[in-house]
């Protein structure tokens, strides 16, 4: 008798065992180890003293003296500006997004007029130019923008400096660099809405724009949840614009991104510690976006997403 018969014929012996089953288990927990342990890796380190992090295995806990809670405390002094600067840039943008996206897909999708085929091209053609390509053009942009002379009415509060102009030229070029995505999500989602209820409000007299408050956005609550945590994560931890516009960690409006990249490197090398606290630090405002509008964005994605 061959061994391979000699096998199938003990796990047929055993009551209740499903070989394929067990095959899947194995499969998905070496999945869940795959994508896990780089995050606990991350979060142990992130606990450990310098010299924990140097004498232990980076997924081993941190124990007795490796363990410390000071790396969180200078990782969050280190990015609470950082912090600041990211919220007052991705909200607005965010939202801009939501306004403008949804009101260029309601004009694309559900009202007919001549040449919204080429706009509609023009706004797809948008998403696919990548961020290199704008760089150099964005750069001269702004050069020639006198906006840190026009908000200058505002330097009189002591929190505004004029390097805080450049949060305004982020938050319009994220915005203008995020509508056409929004707007193909929206246009998507709204290509599912029953076409009789907004051809009954056109018979009754709606005008244009009451059929989309009264009735398109109360019903796009589901899909603003999907493309608000969408747009929110990627202004969030947008670089590139960022790096082109501020340039400098130390500028007075650095977001979290750019000084993140710097922290914990000194003349005496990188602190892995400080570093990854930093990391969880700066993640920590996404993962509380997922979880407030967690119901609304598994709707979105179920209803056309």
């Amino acid at each position: 008798m061959s061994r391979g018969t000699t096998d199938r014929t003990l796990f047929d012996r055993l009551p209740g065992f499903d070989l394929s089953r067990a095959l899947l288990y194995l499969l998905i927990l070496f999945f869940v180890a795959f994508f896990l342990v780089p995050l606990e890796t991350g979060l142990m380190t992130a606990f450990k003293t310098t010299q924990g992090v140097t004498n232990t295995l980076p997924f081993f806990p941190p124990l007795g003296e490796a363990f410390t809670f000071q790396k969180w405390v200078d990782a969050f002094d280190m990015l609470g500006r950082g912090l600041v600067n990211s919220m007052v840039l991705t909200v607005p943008a965010t939202l801009l997004c939501l306004l403008f996206g949804s009101t260029a897909a309601y004009g694309l999708t559900l009202i007919n007029w001549r040449g919204q085929i080429f706009v509609l091209v023009l706004f797809l053609i948008g998403i696919f130019i990548p961020y290199q390509a704008v760089l150099v053009p964005l750069s001269r942009f702004w050069s020639m923008v006198p906006l840190e002379e026009w908000l200058s009415p505002l330097y009189v509060l002591s929190f505004v400096q004029p390097e805080h102009a450049q949060l305004v030229e982020l938050i319009i070029t994220d915005a203008a660099y995020g509508i056409p995505i929004c707007t193909l999500l929206f246009r998507g989602y709204y290509l599912s809405l029953p076409g009789d209820l907004i051809e009954a409000a056109k018979l009754d007299g709606a005008s244009v724009t009451s059929i989309y408050r009264r009735i398109v956005l109360p019903l796009s609550t589901p899909m603003i949840g999907v493309v608000f945590i969408y747009q929110f994560t990627q202004i969030w931890n947008e670089f590139l614009f960022t790096l082109t516009i501020v340039g400098s960690a130390d500028s007075p409006a650095a977001p979290v991104t750019l000084i993140l990249s710097g922290l914990g490197s000194s003349l005496s090398g990188v602190d892995f510690g400080m570093r990854m606290a930093g990391a969880f630090i700066a993640a920590l405002p996404t993962l509380v976006i997922y979880v407030l509008f967690a119901e609304q964005f598994a709707e979105g994605l179920e209803t056309g997403g």
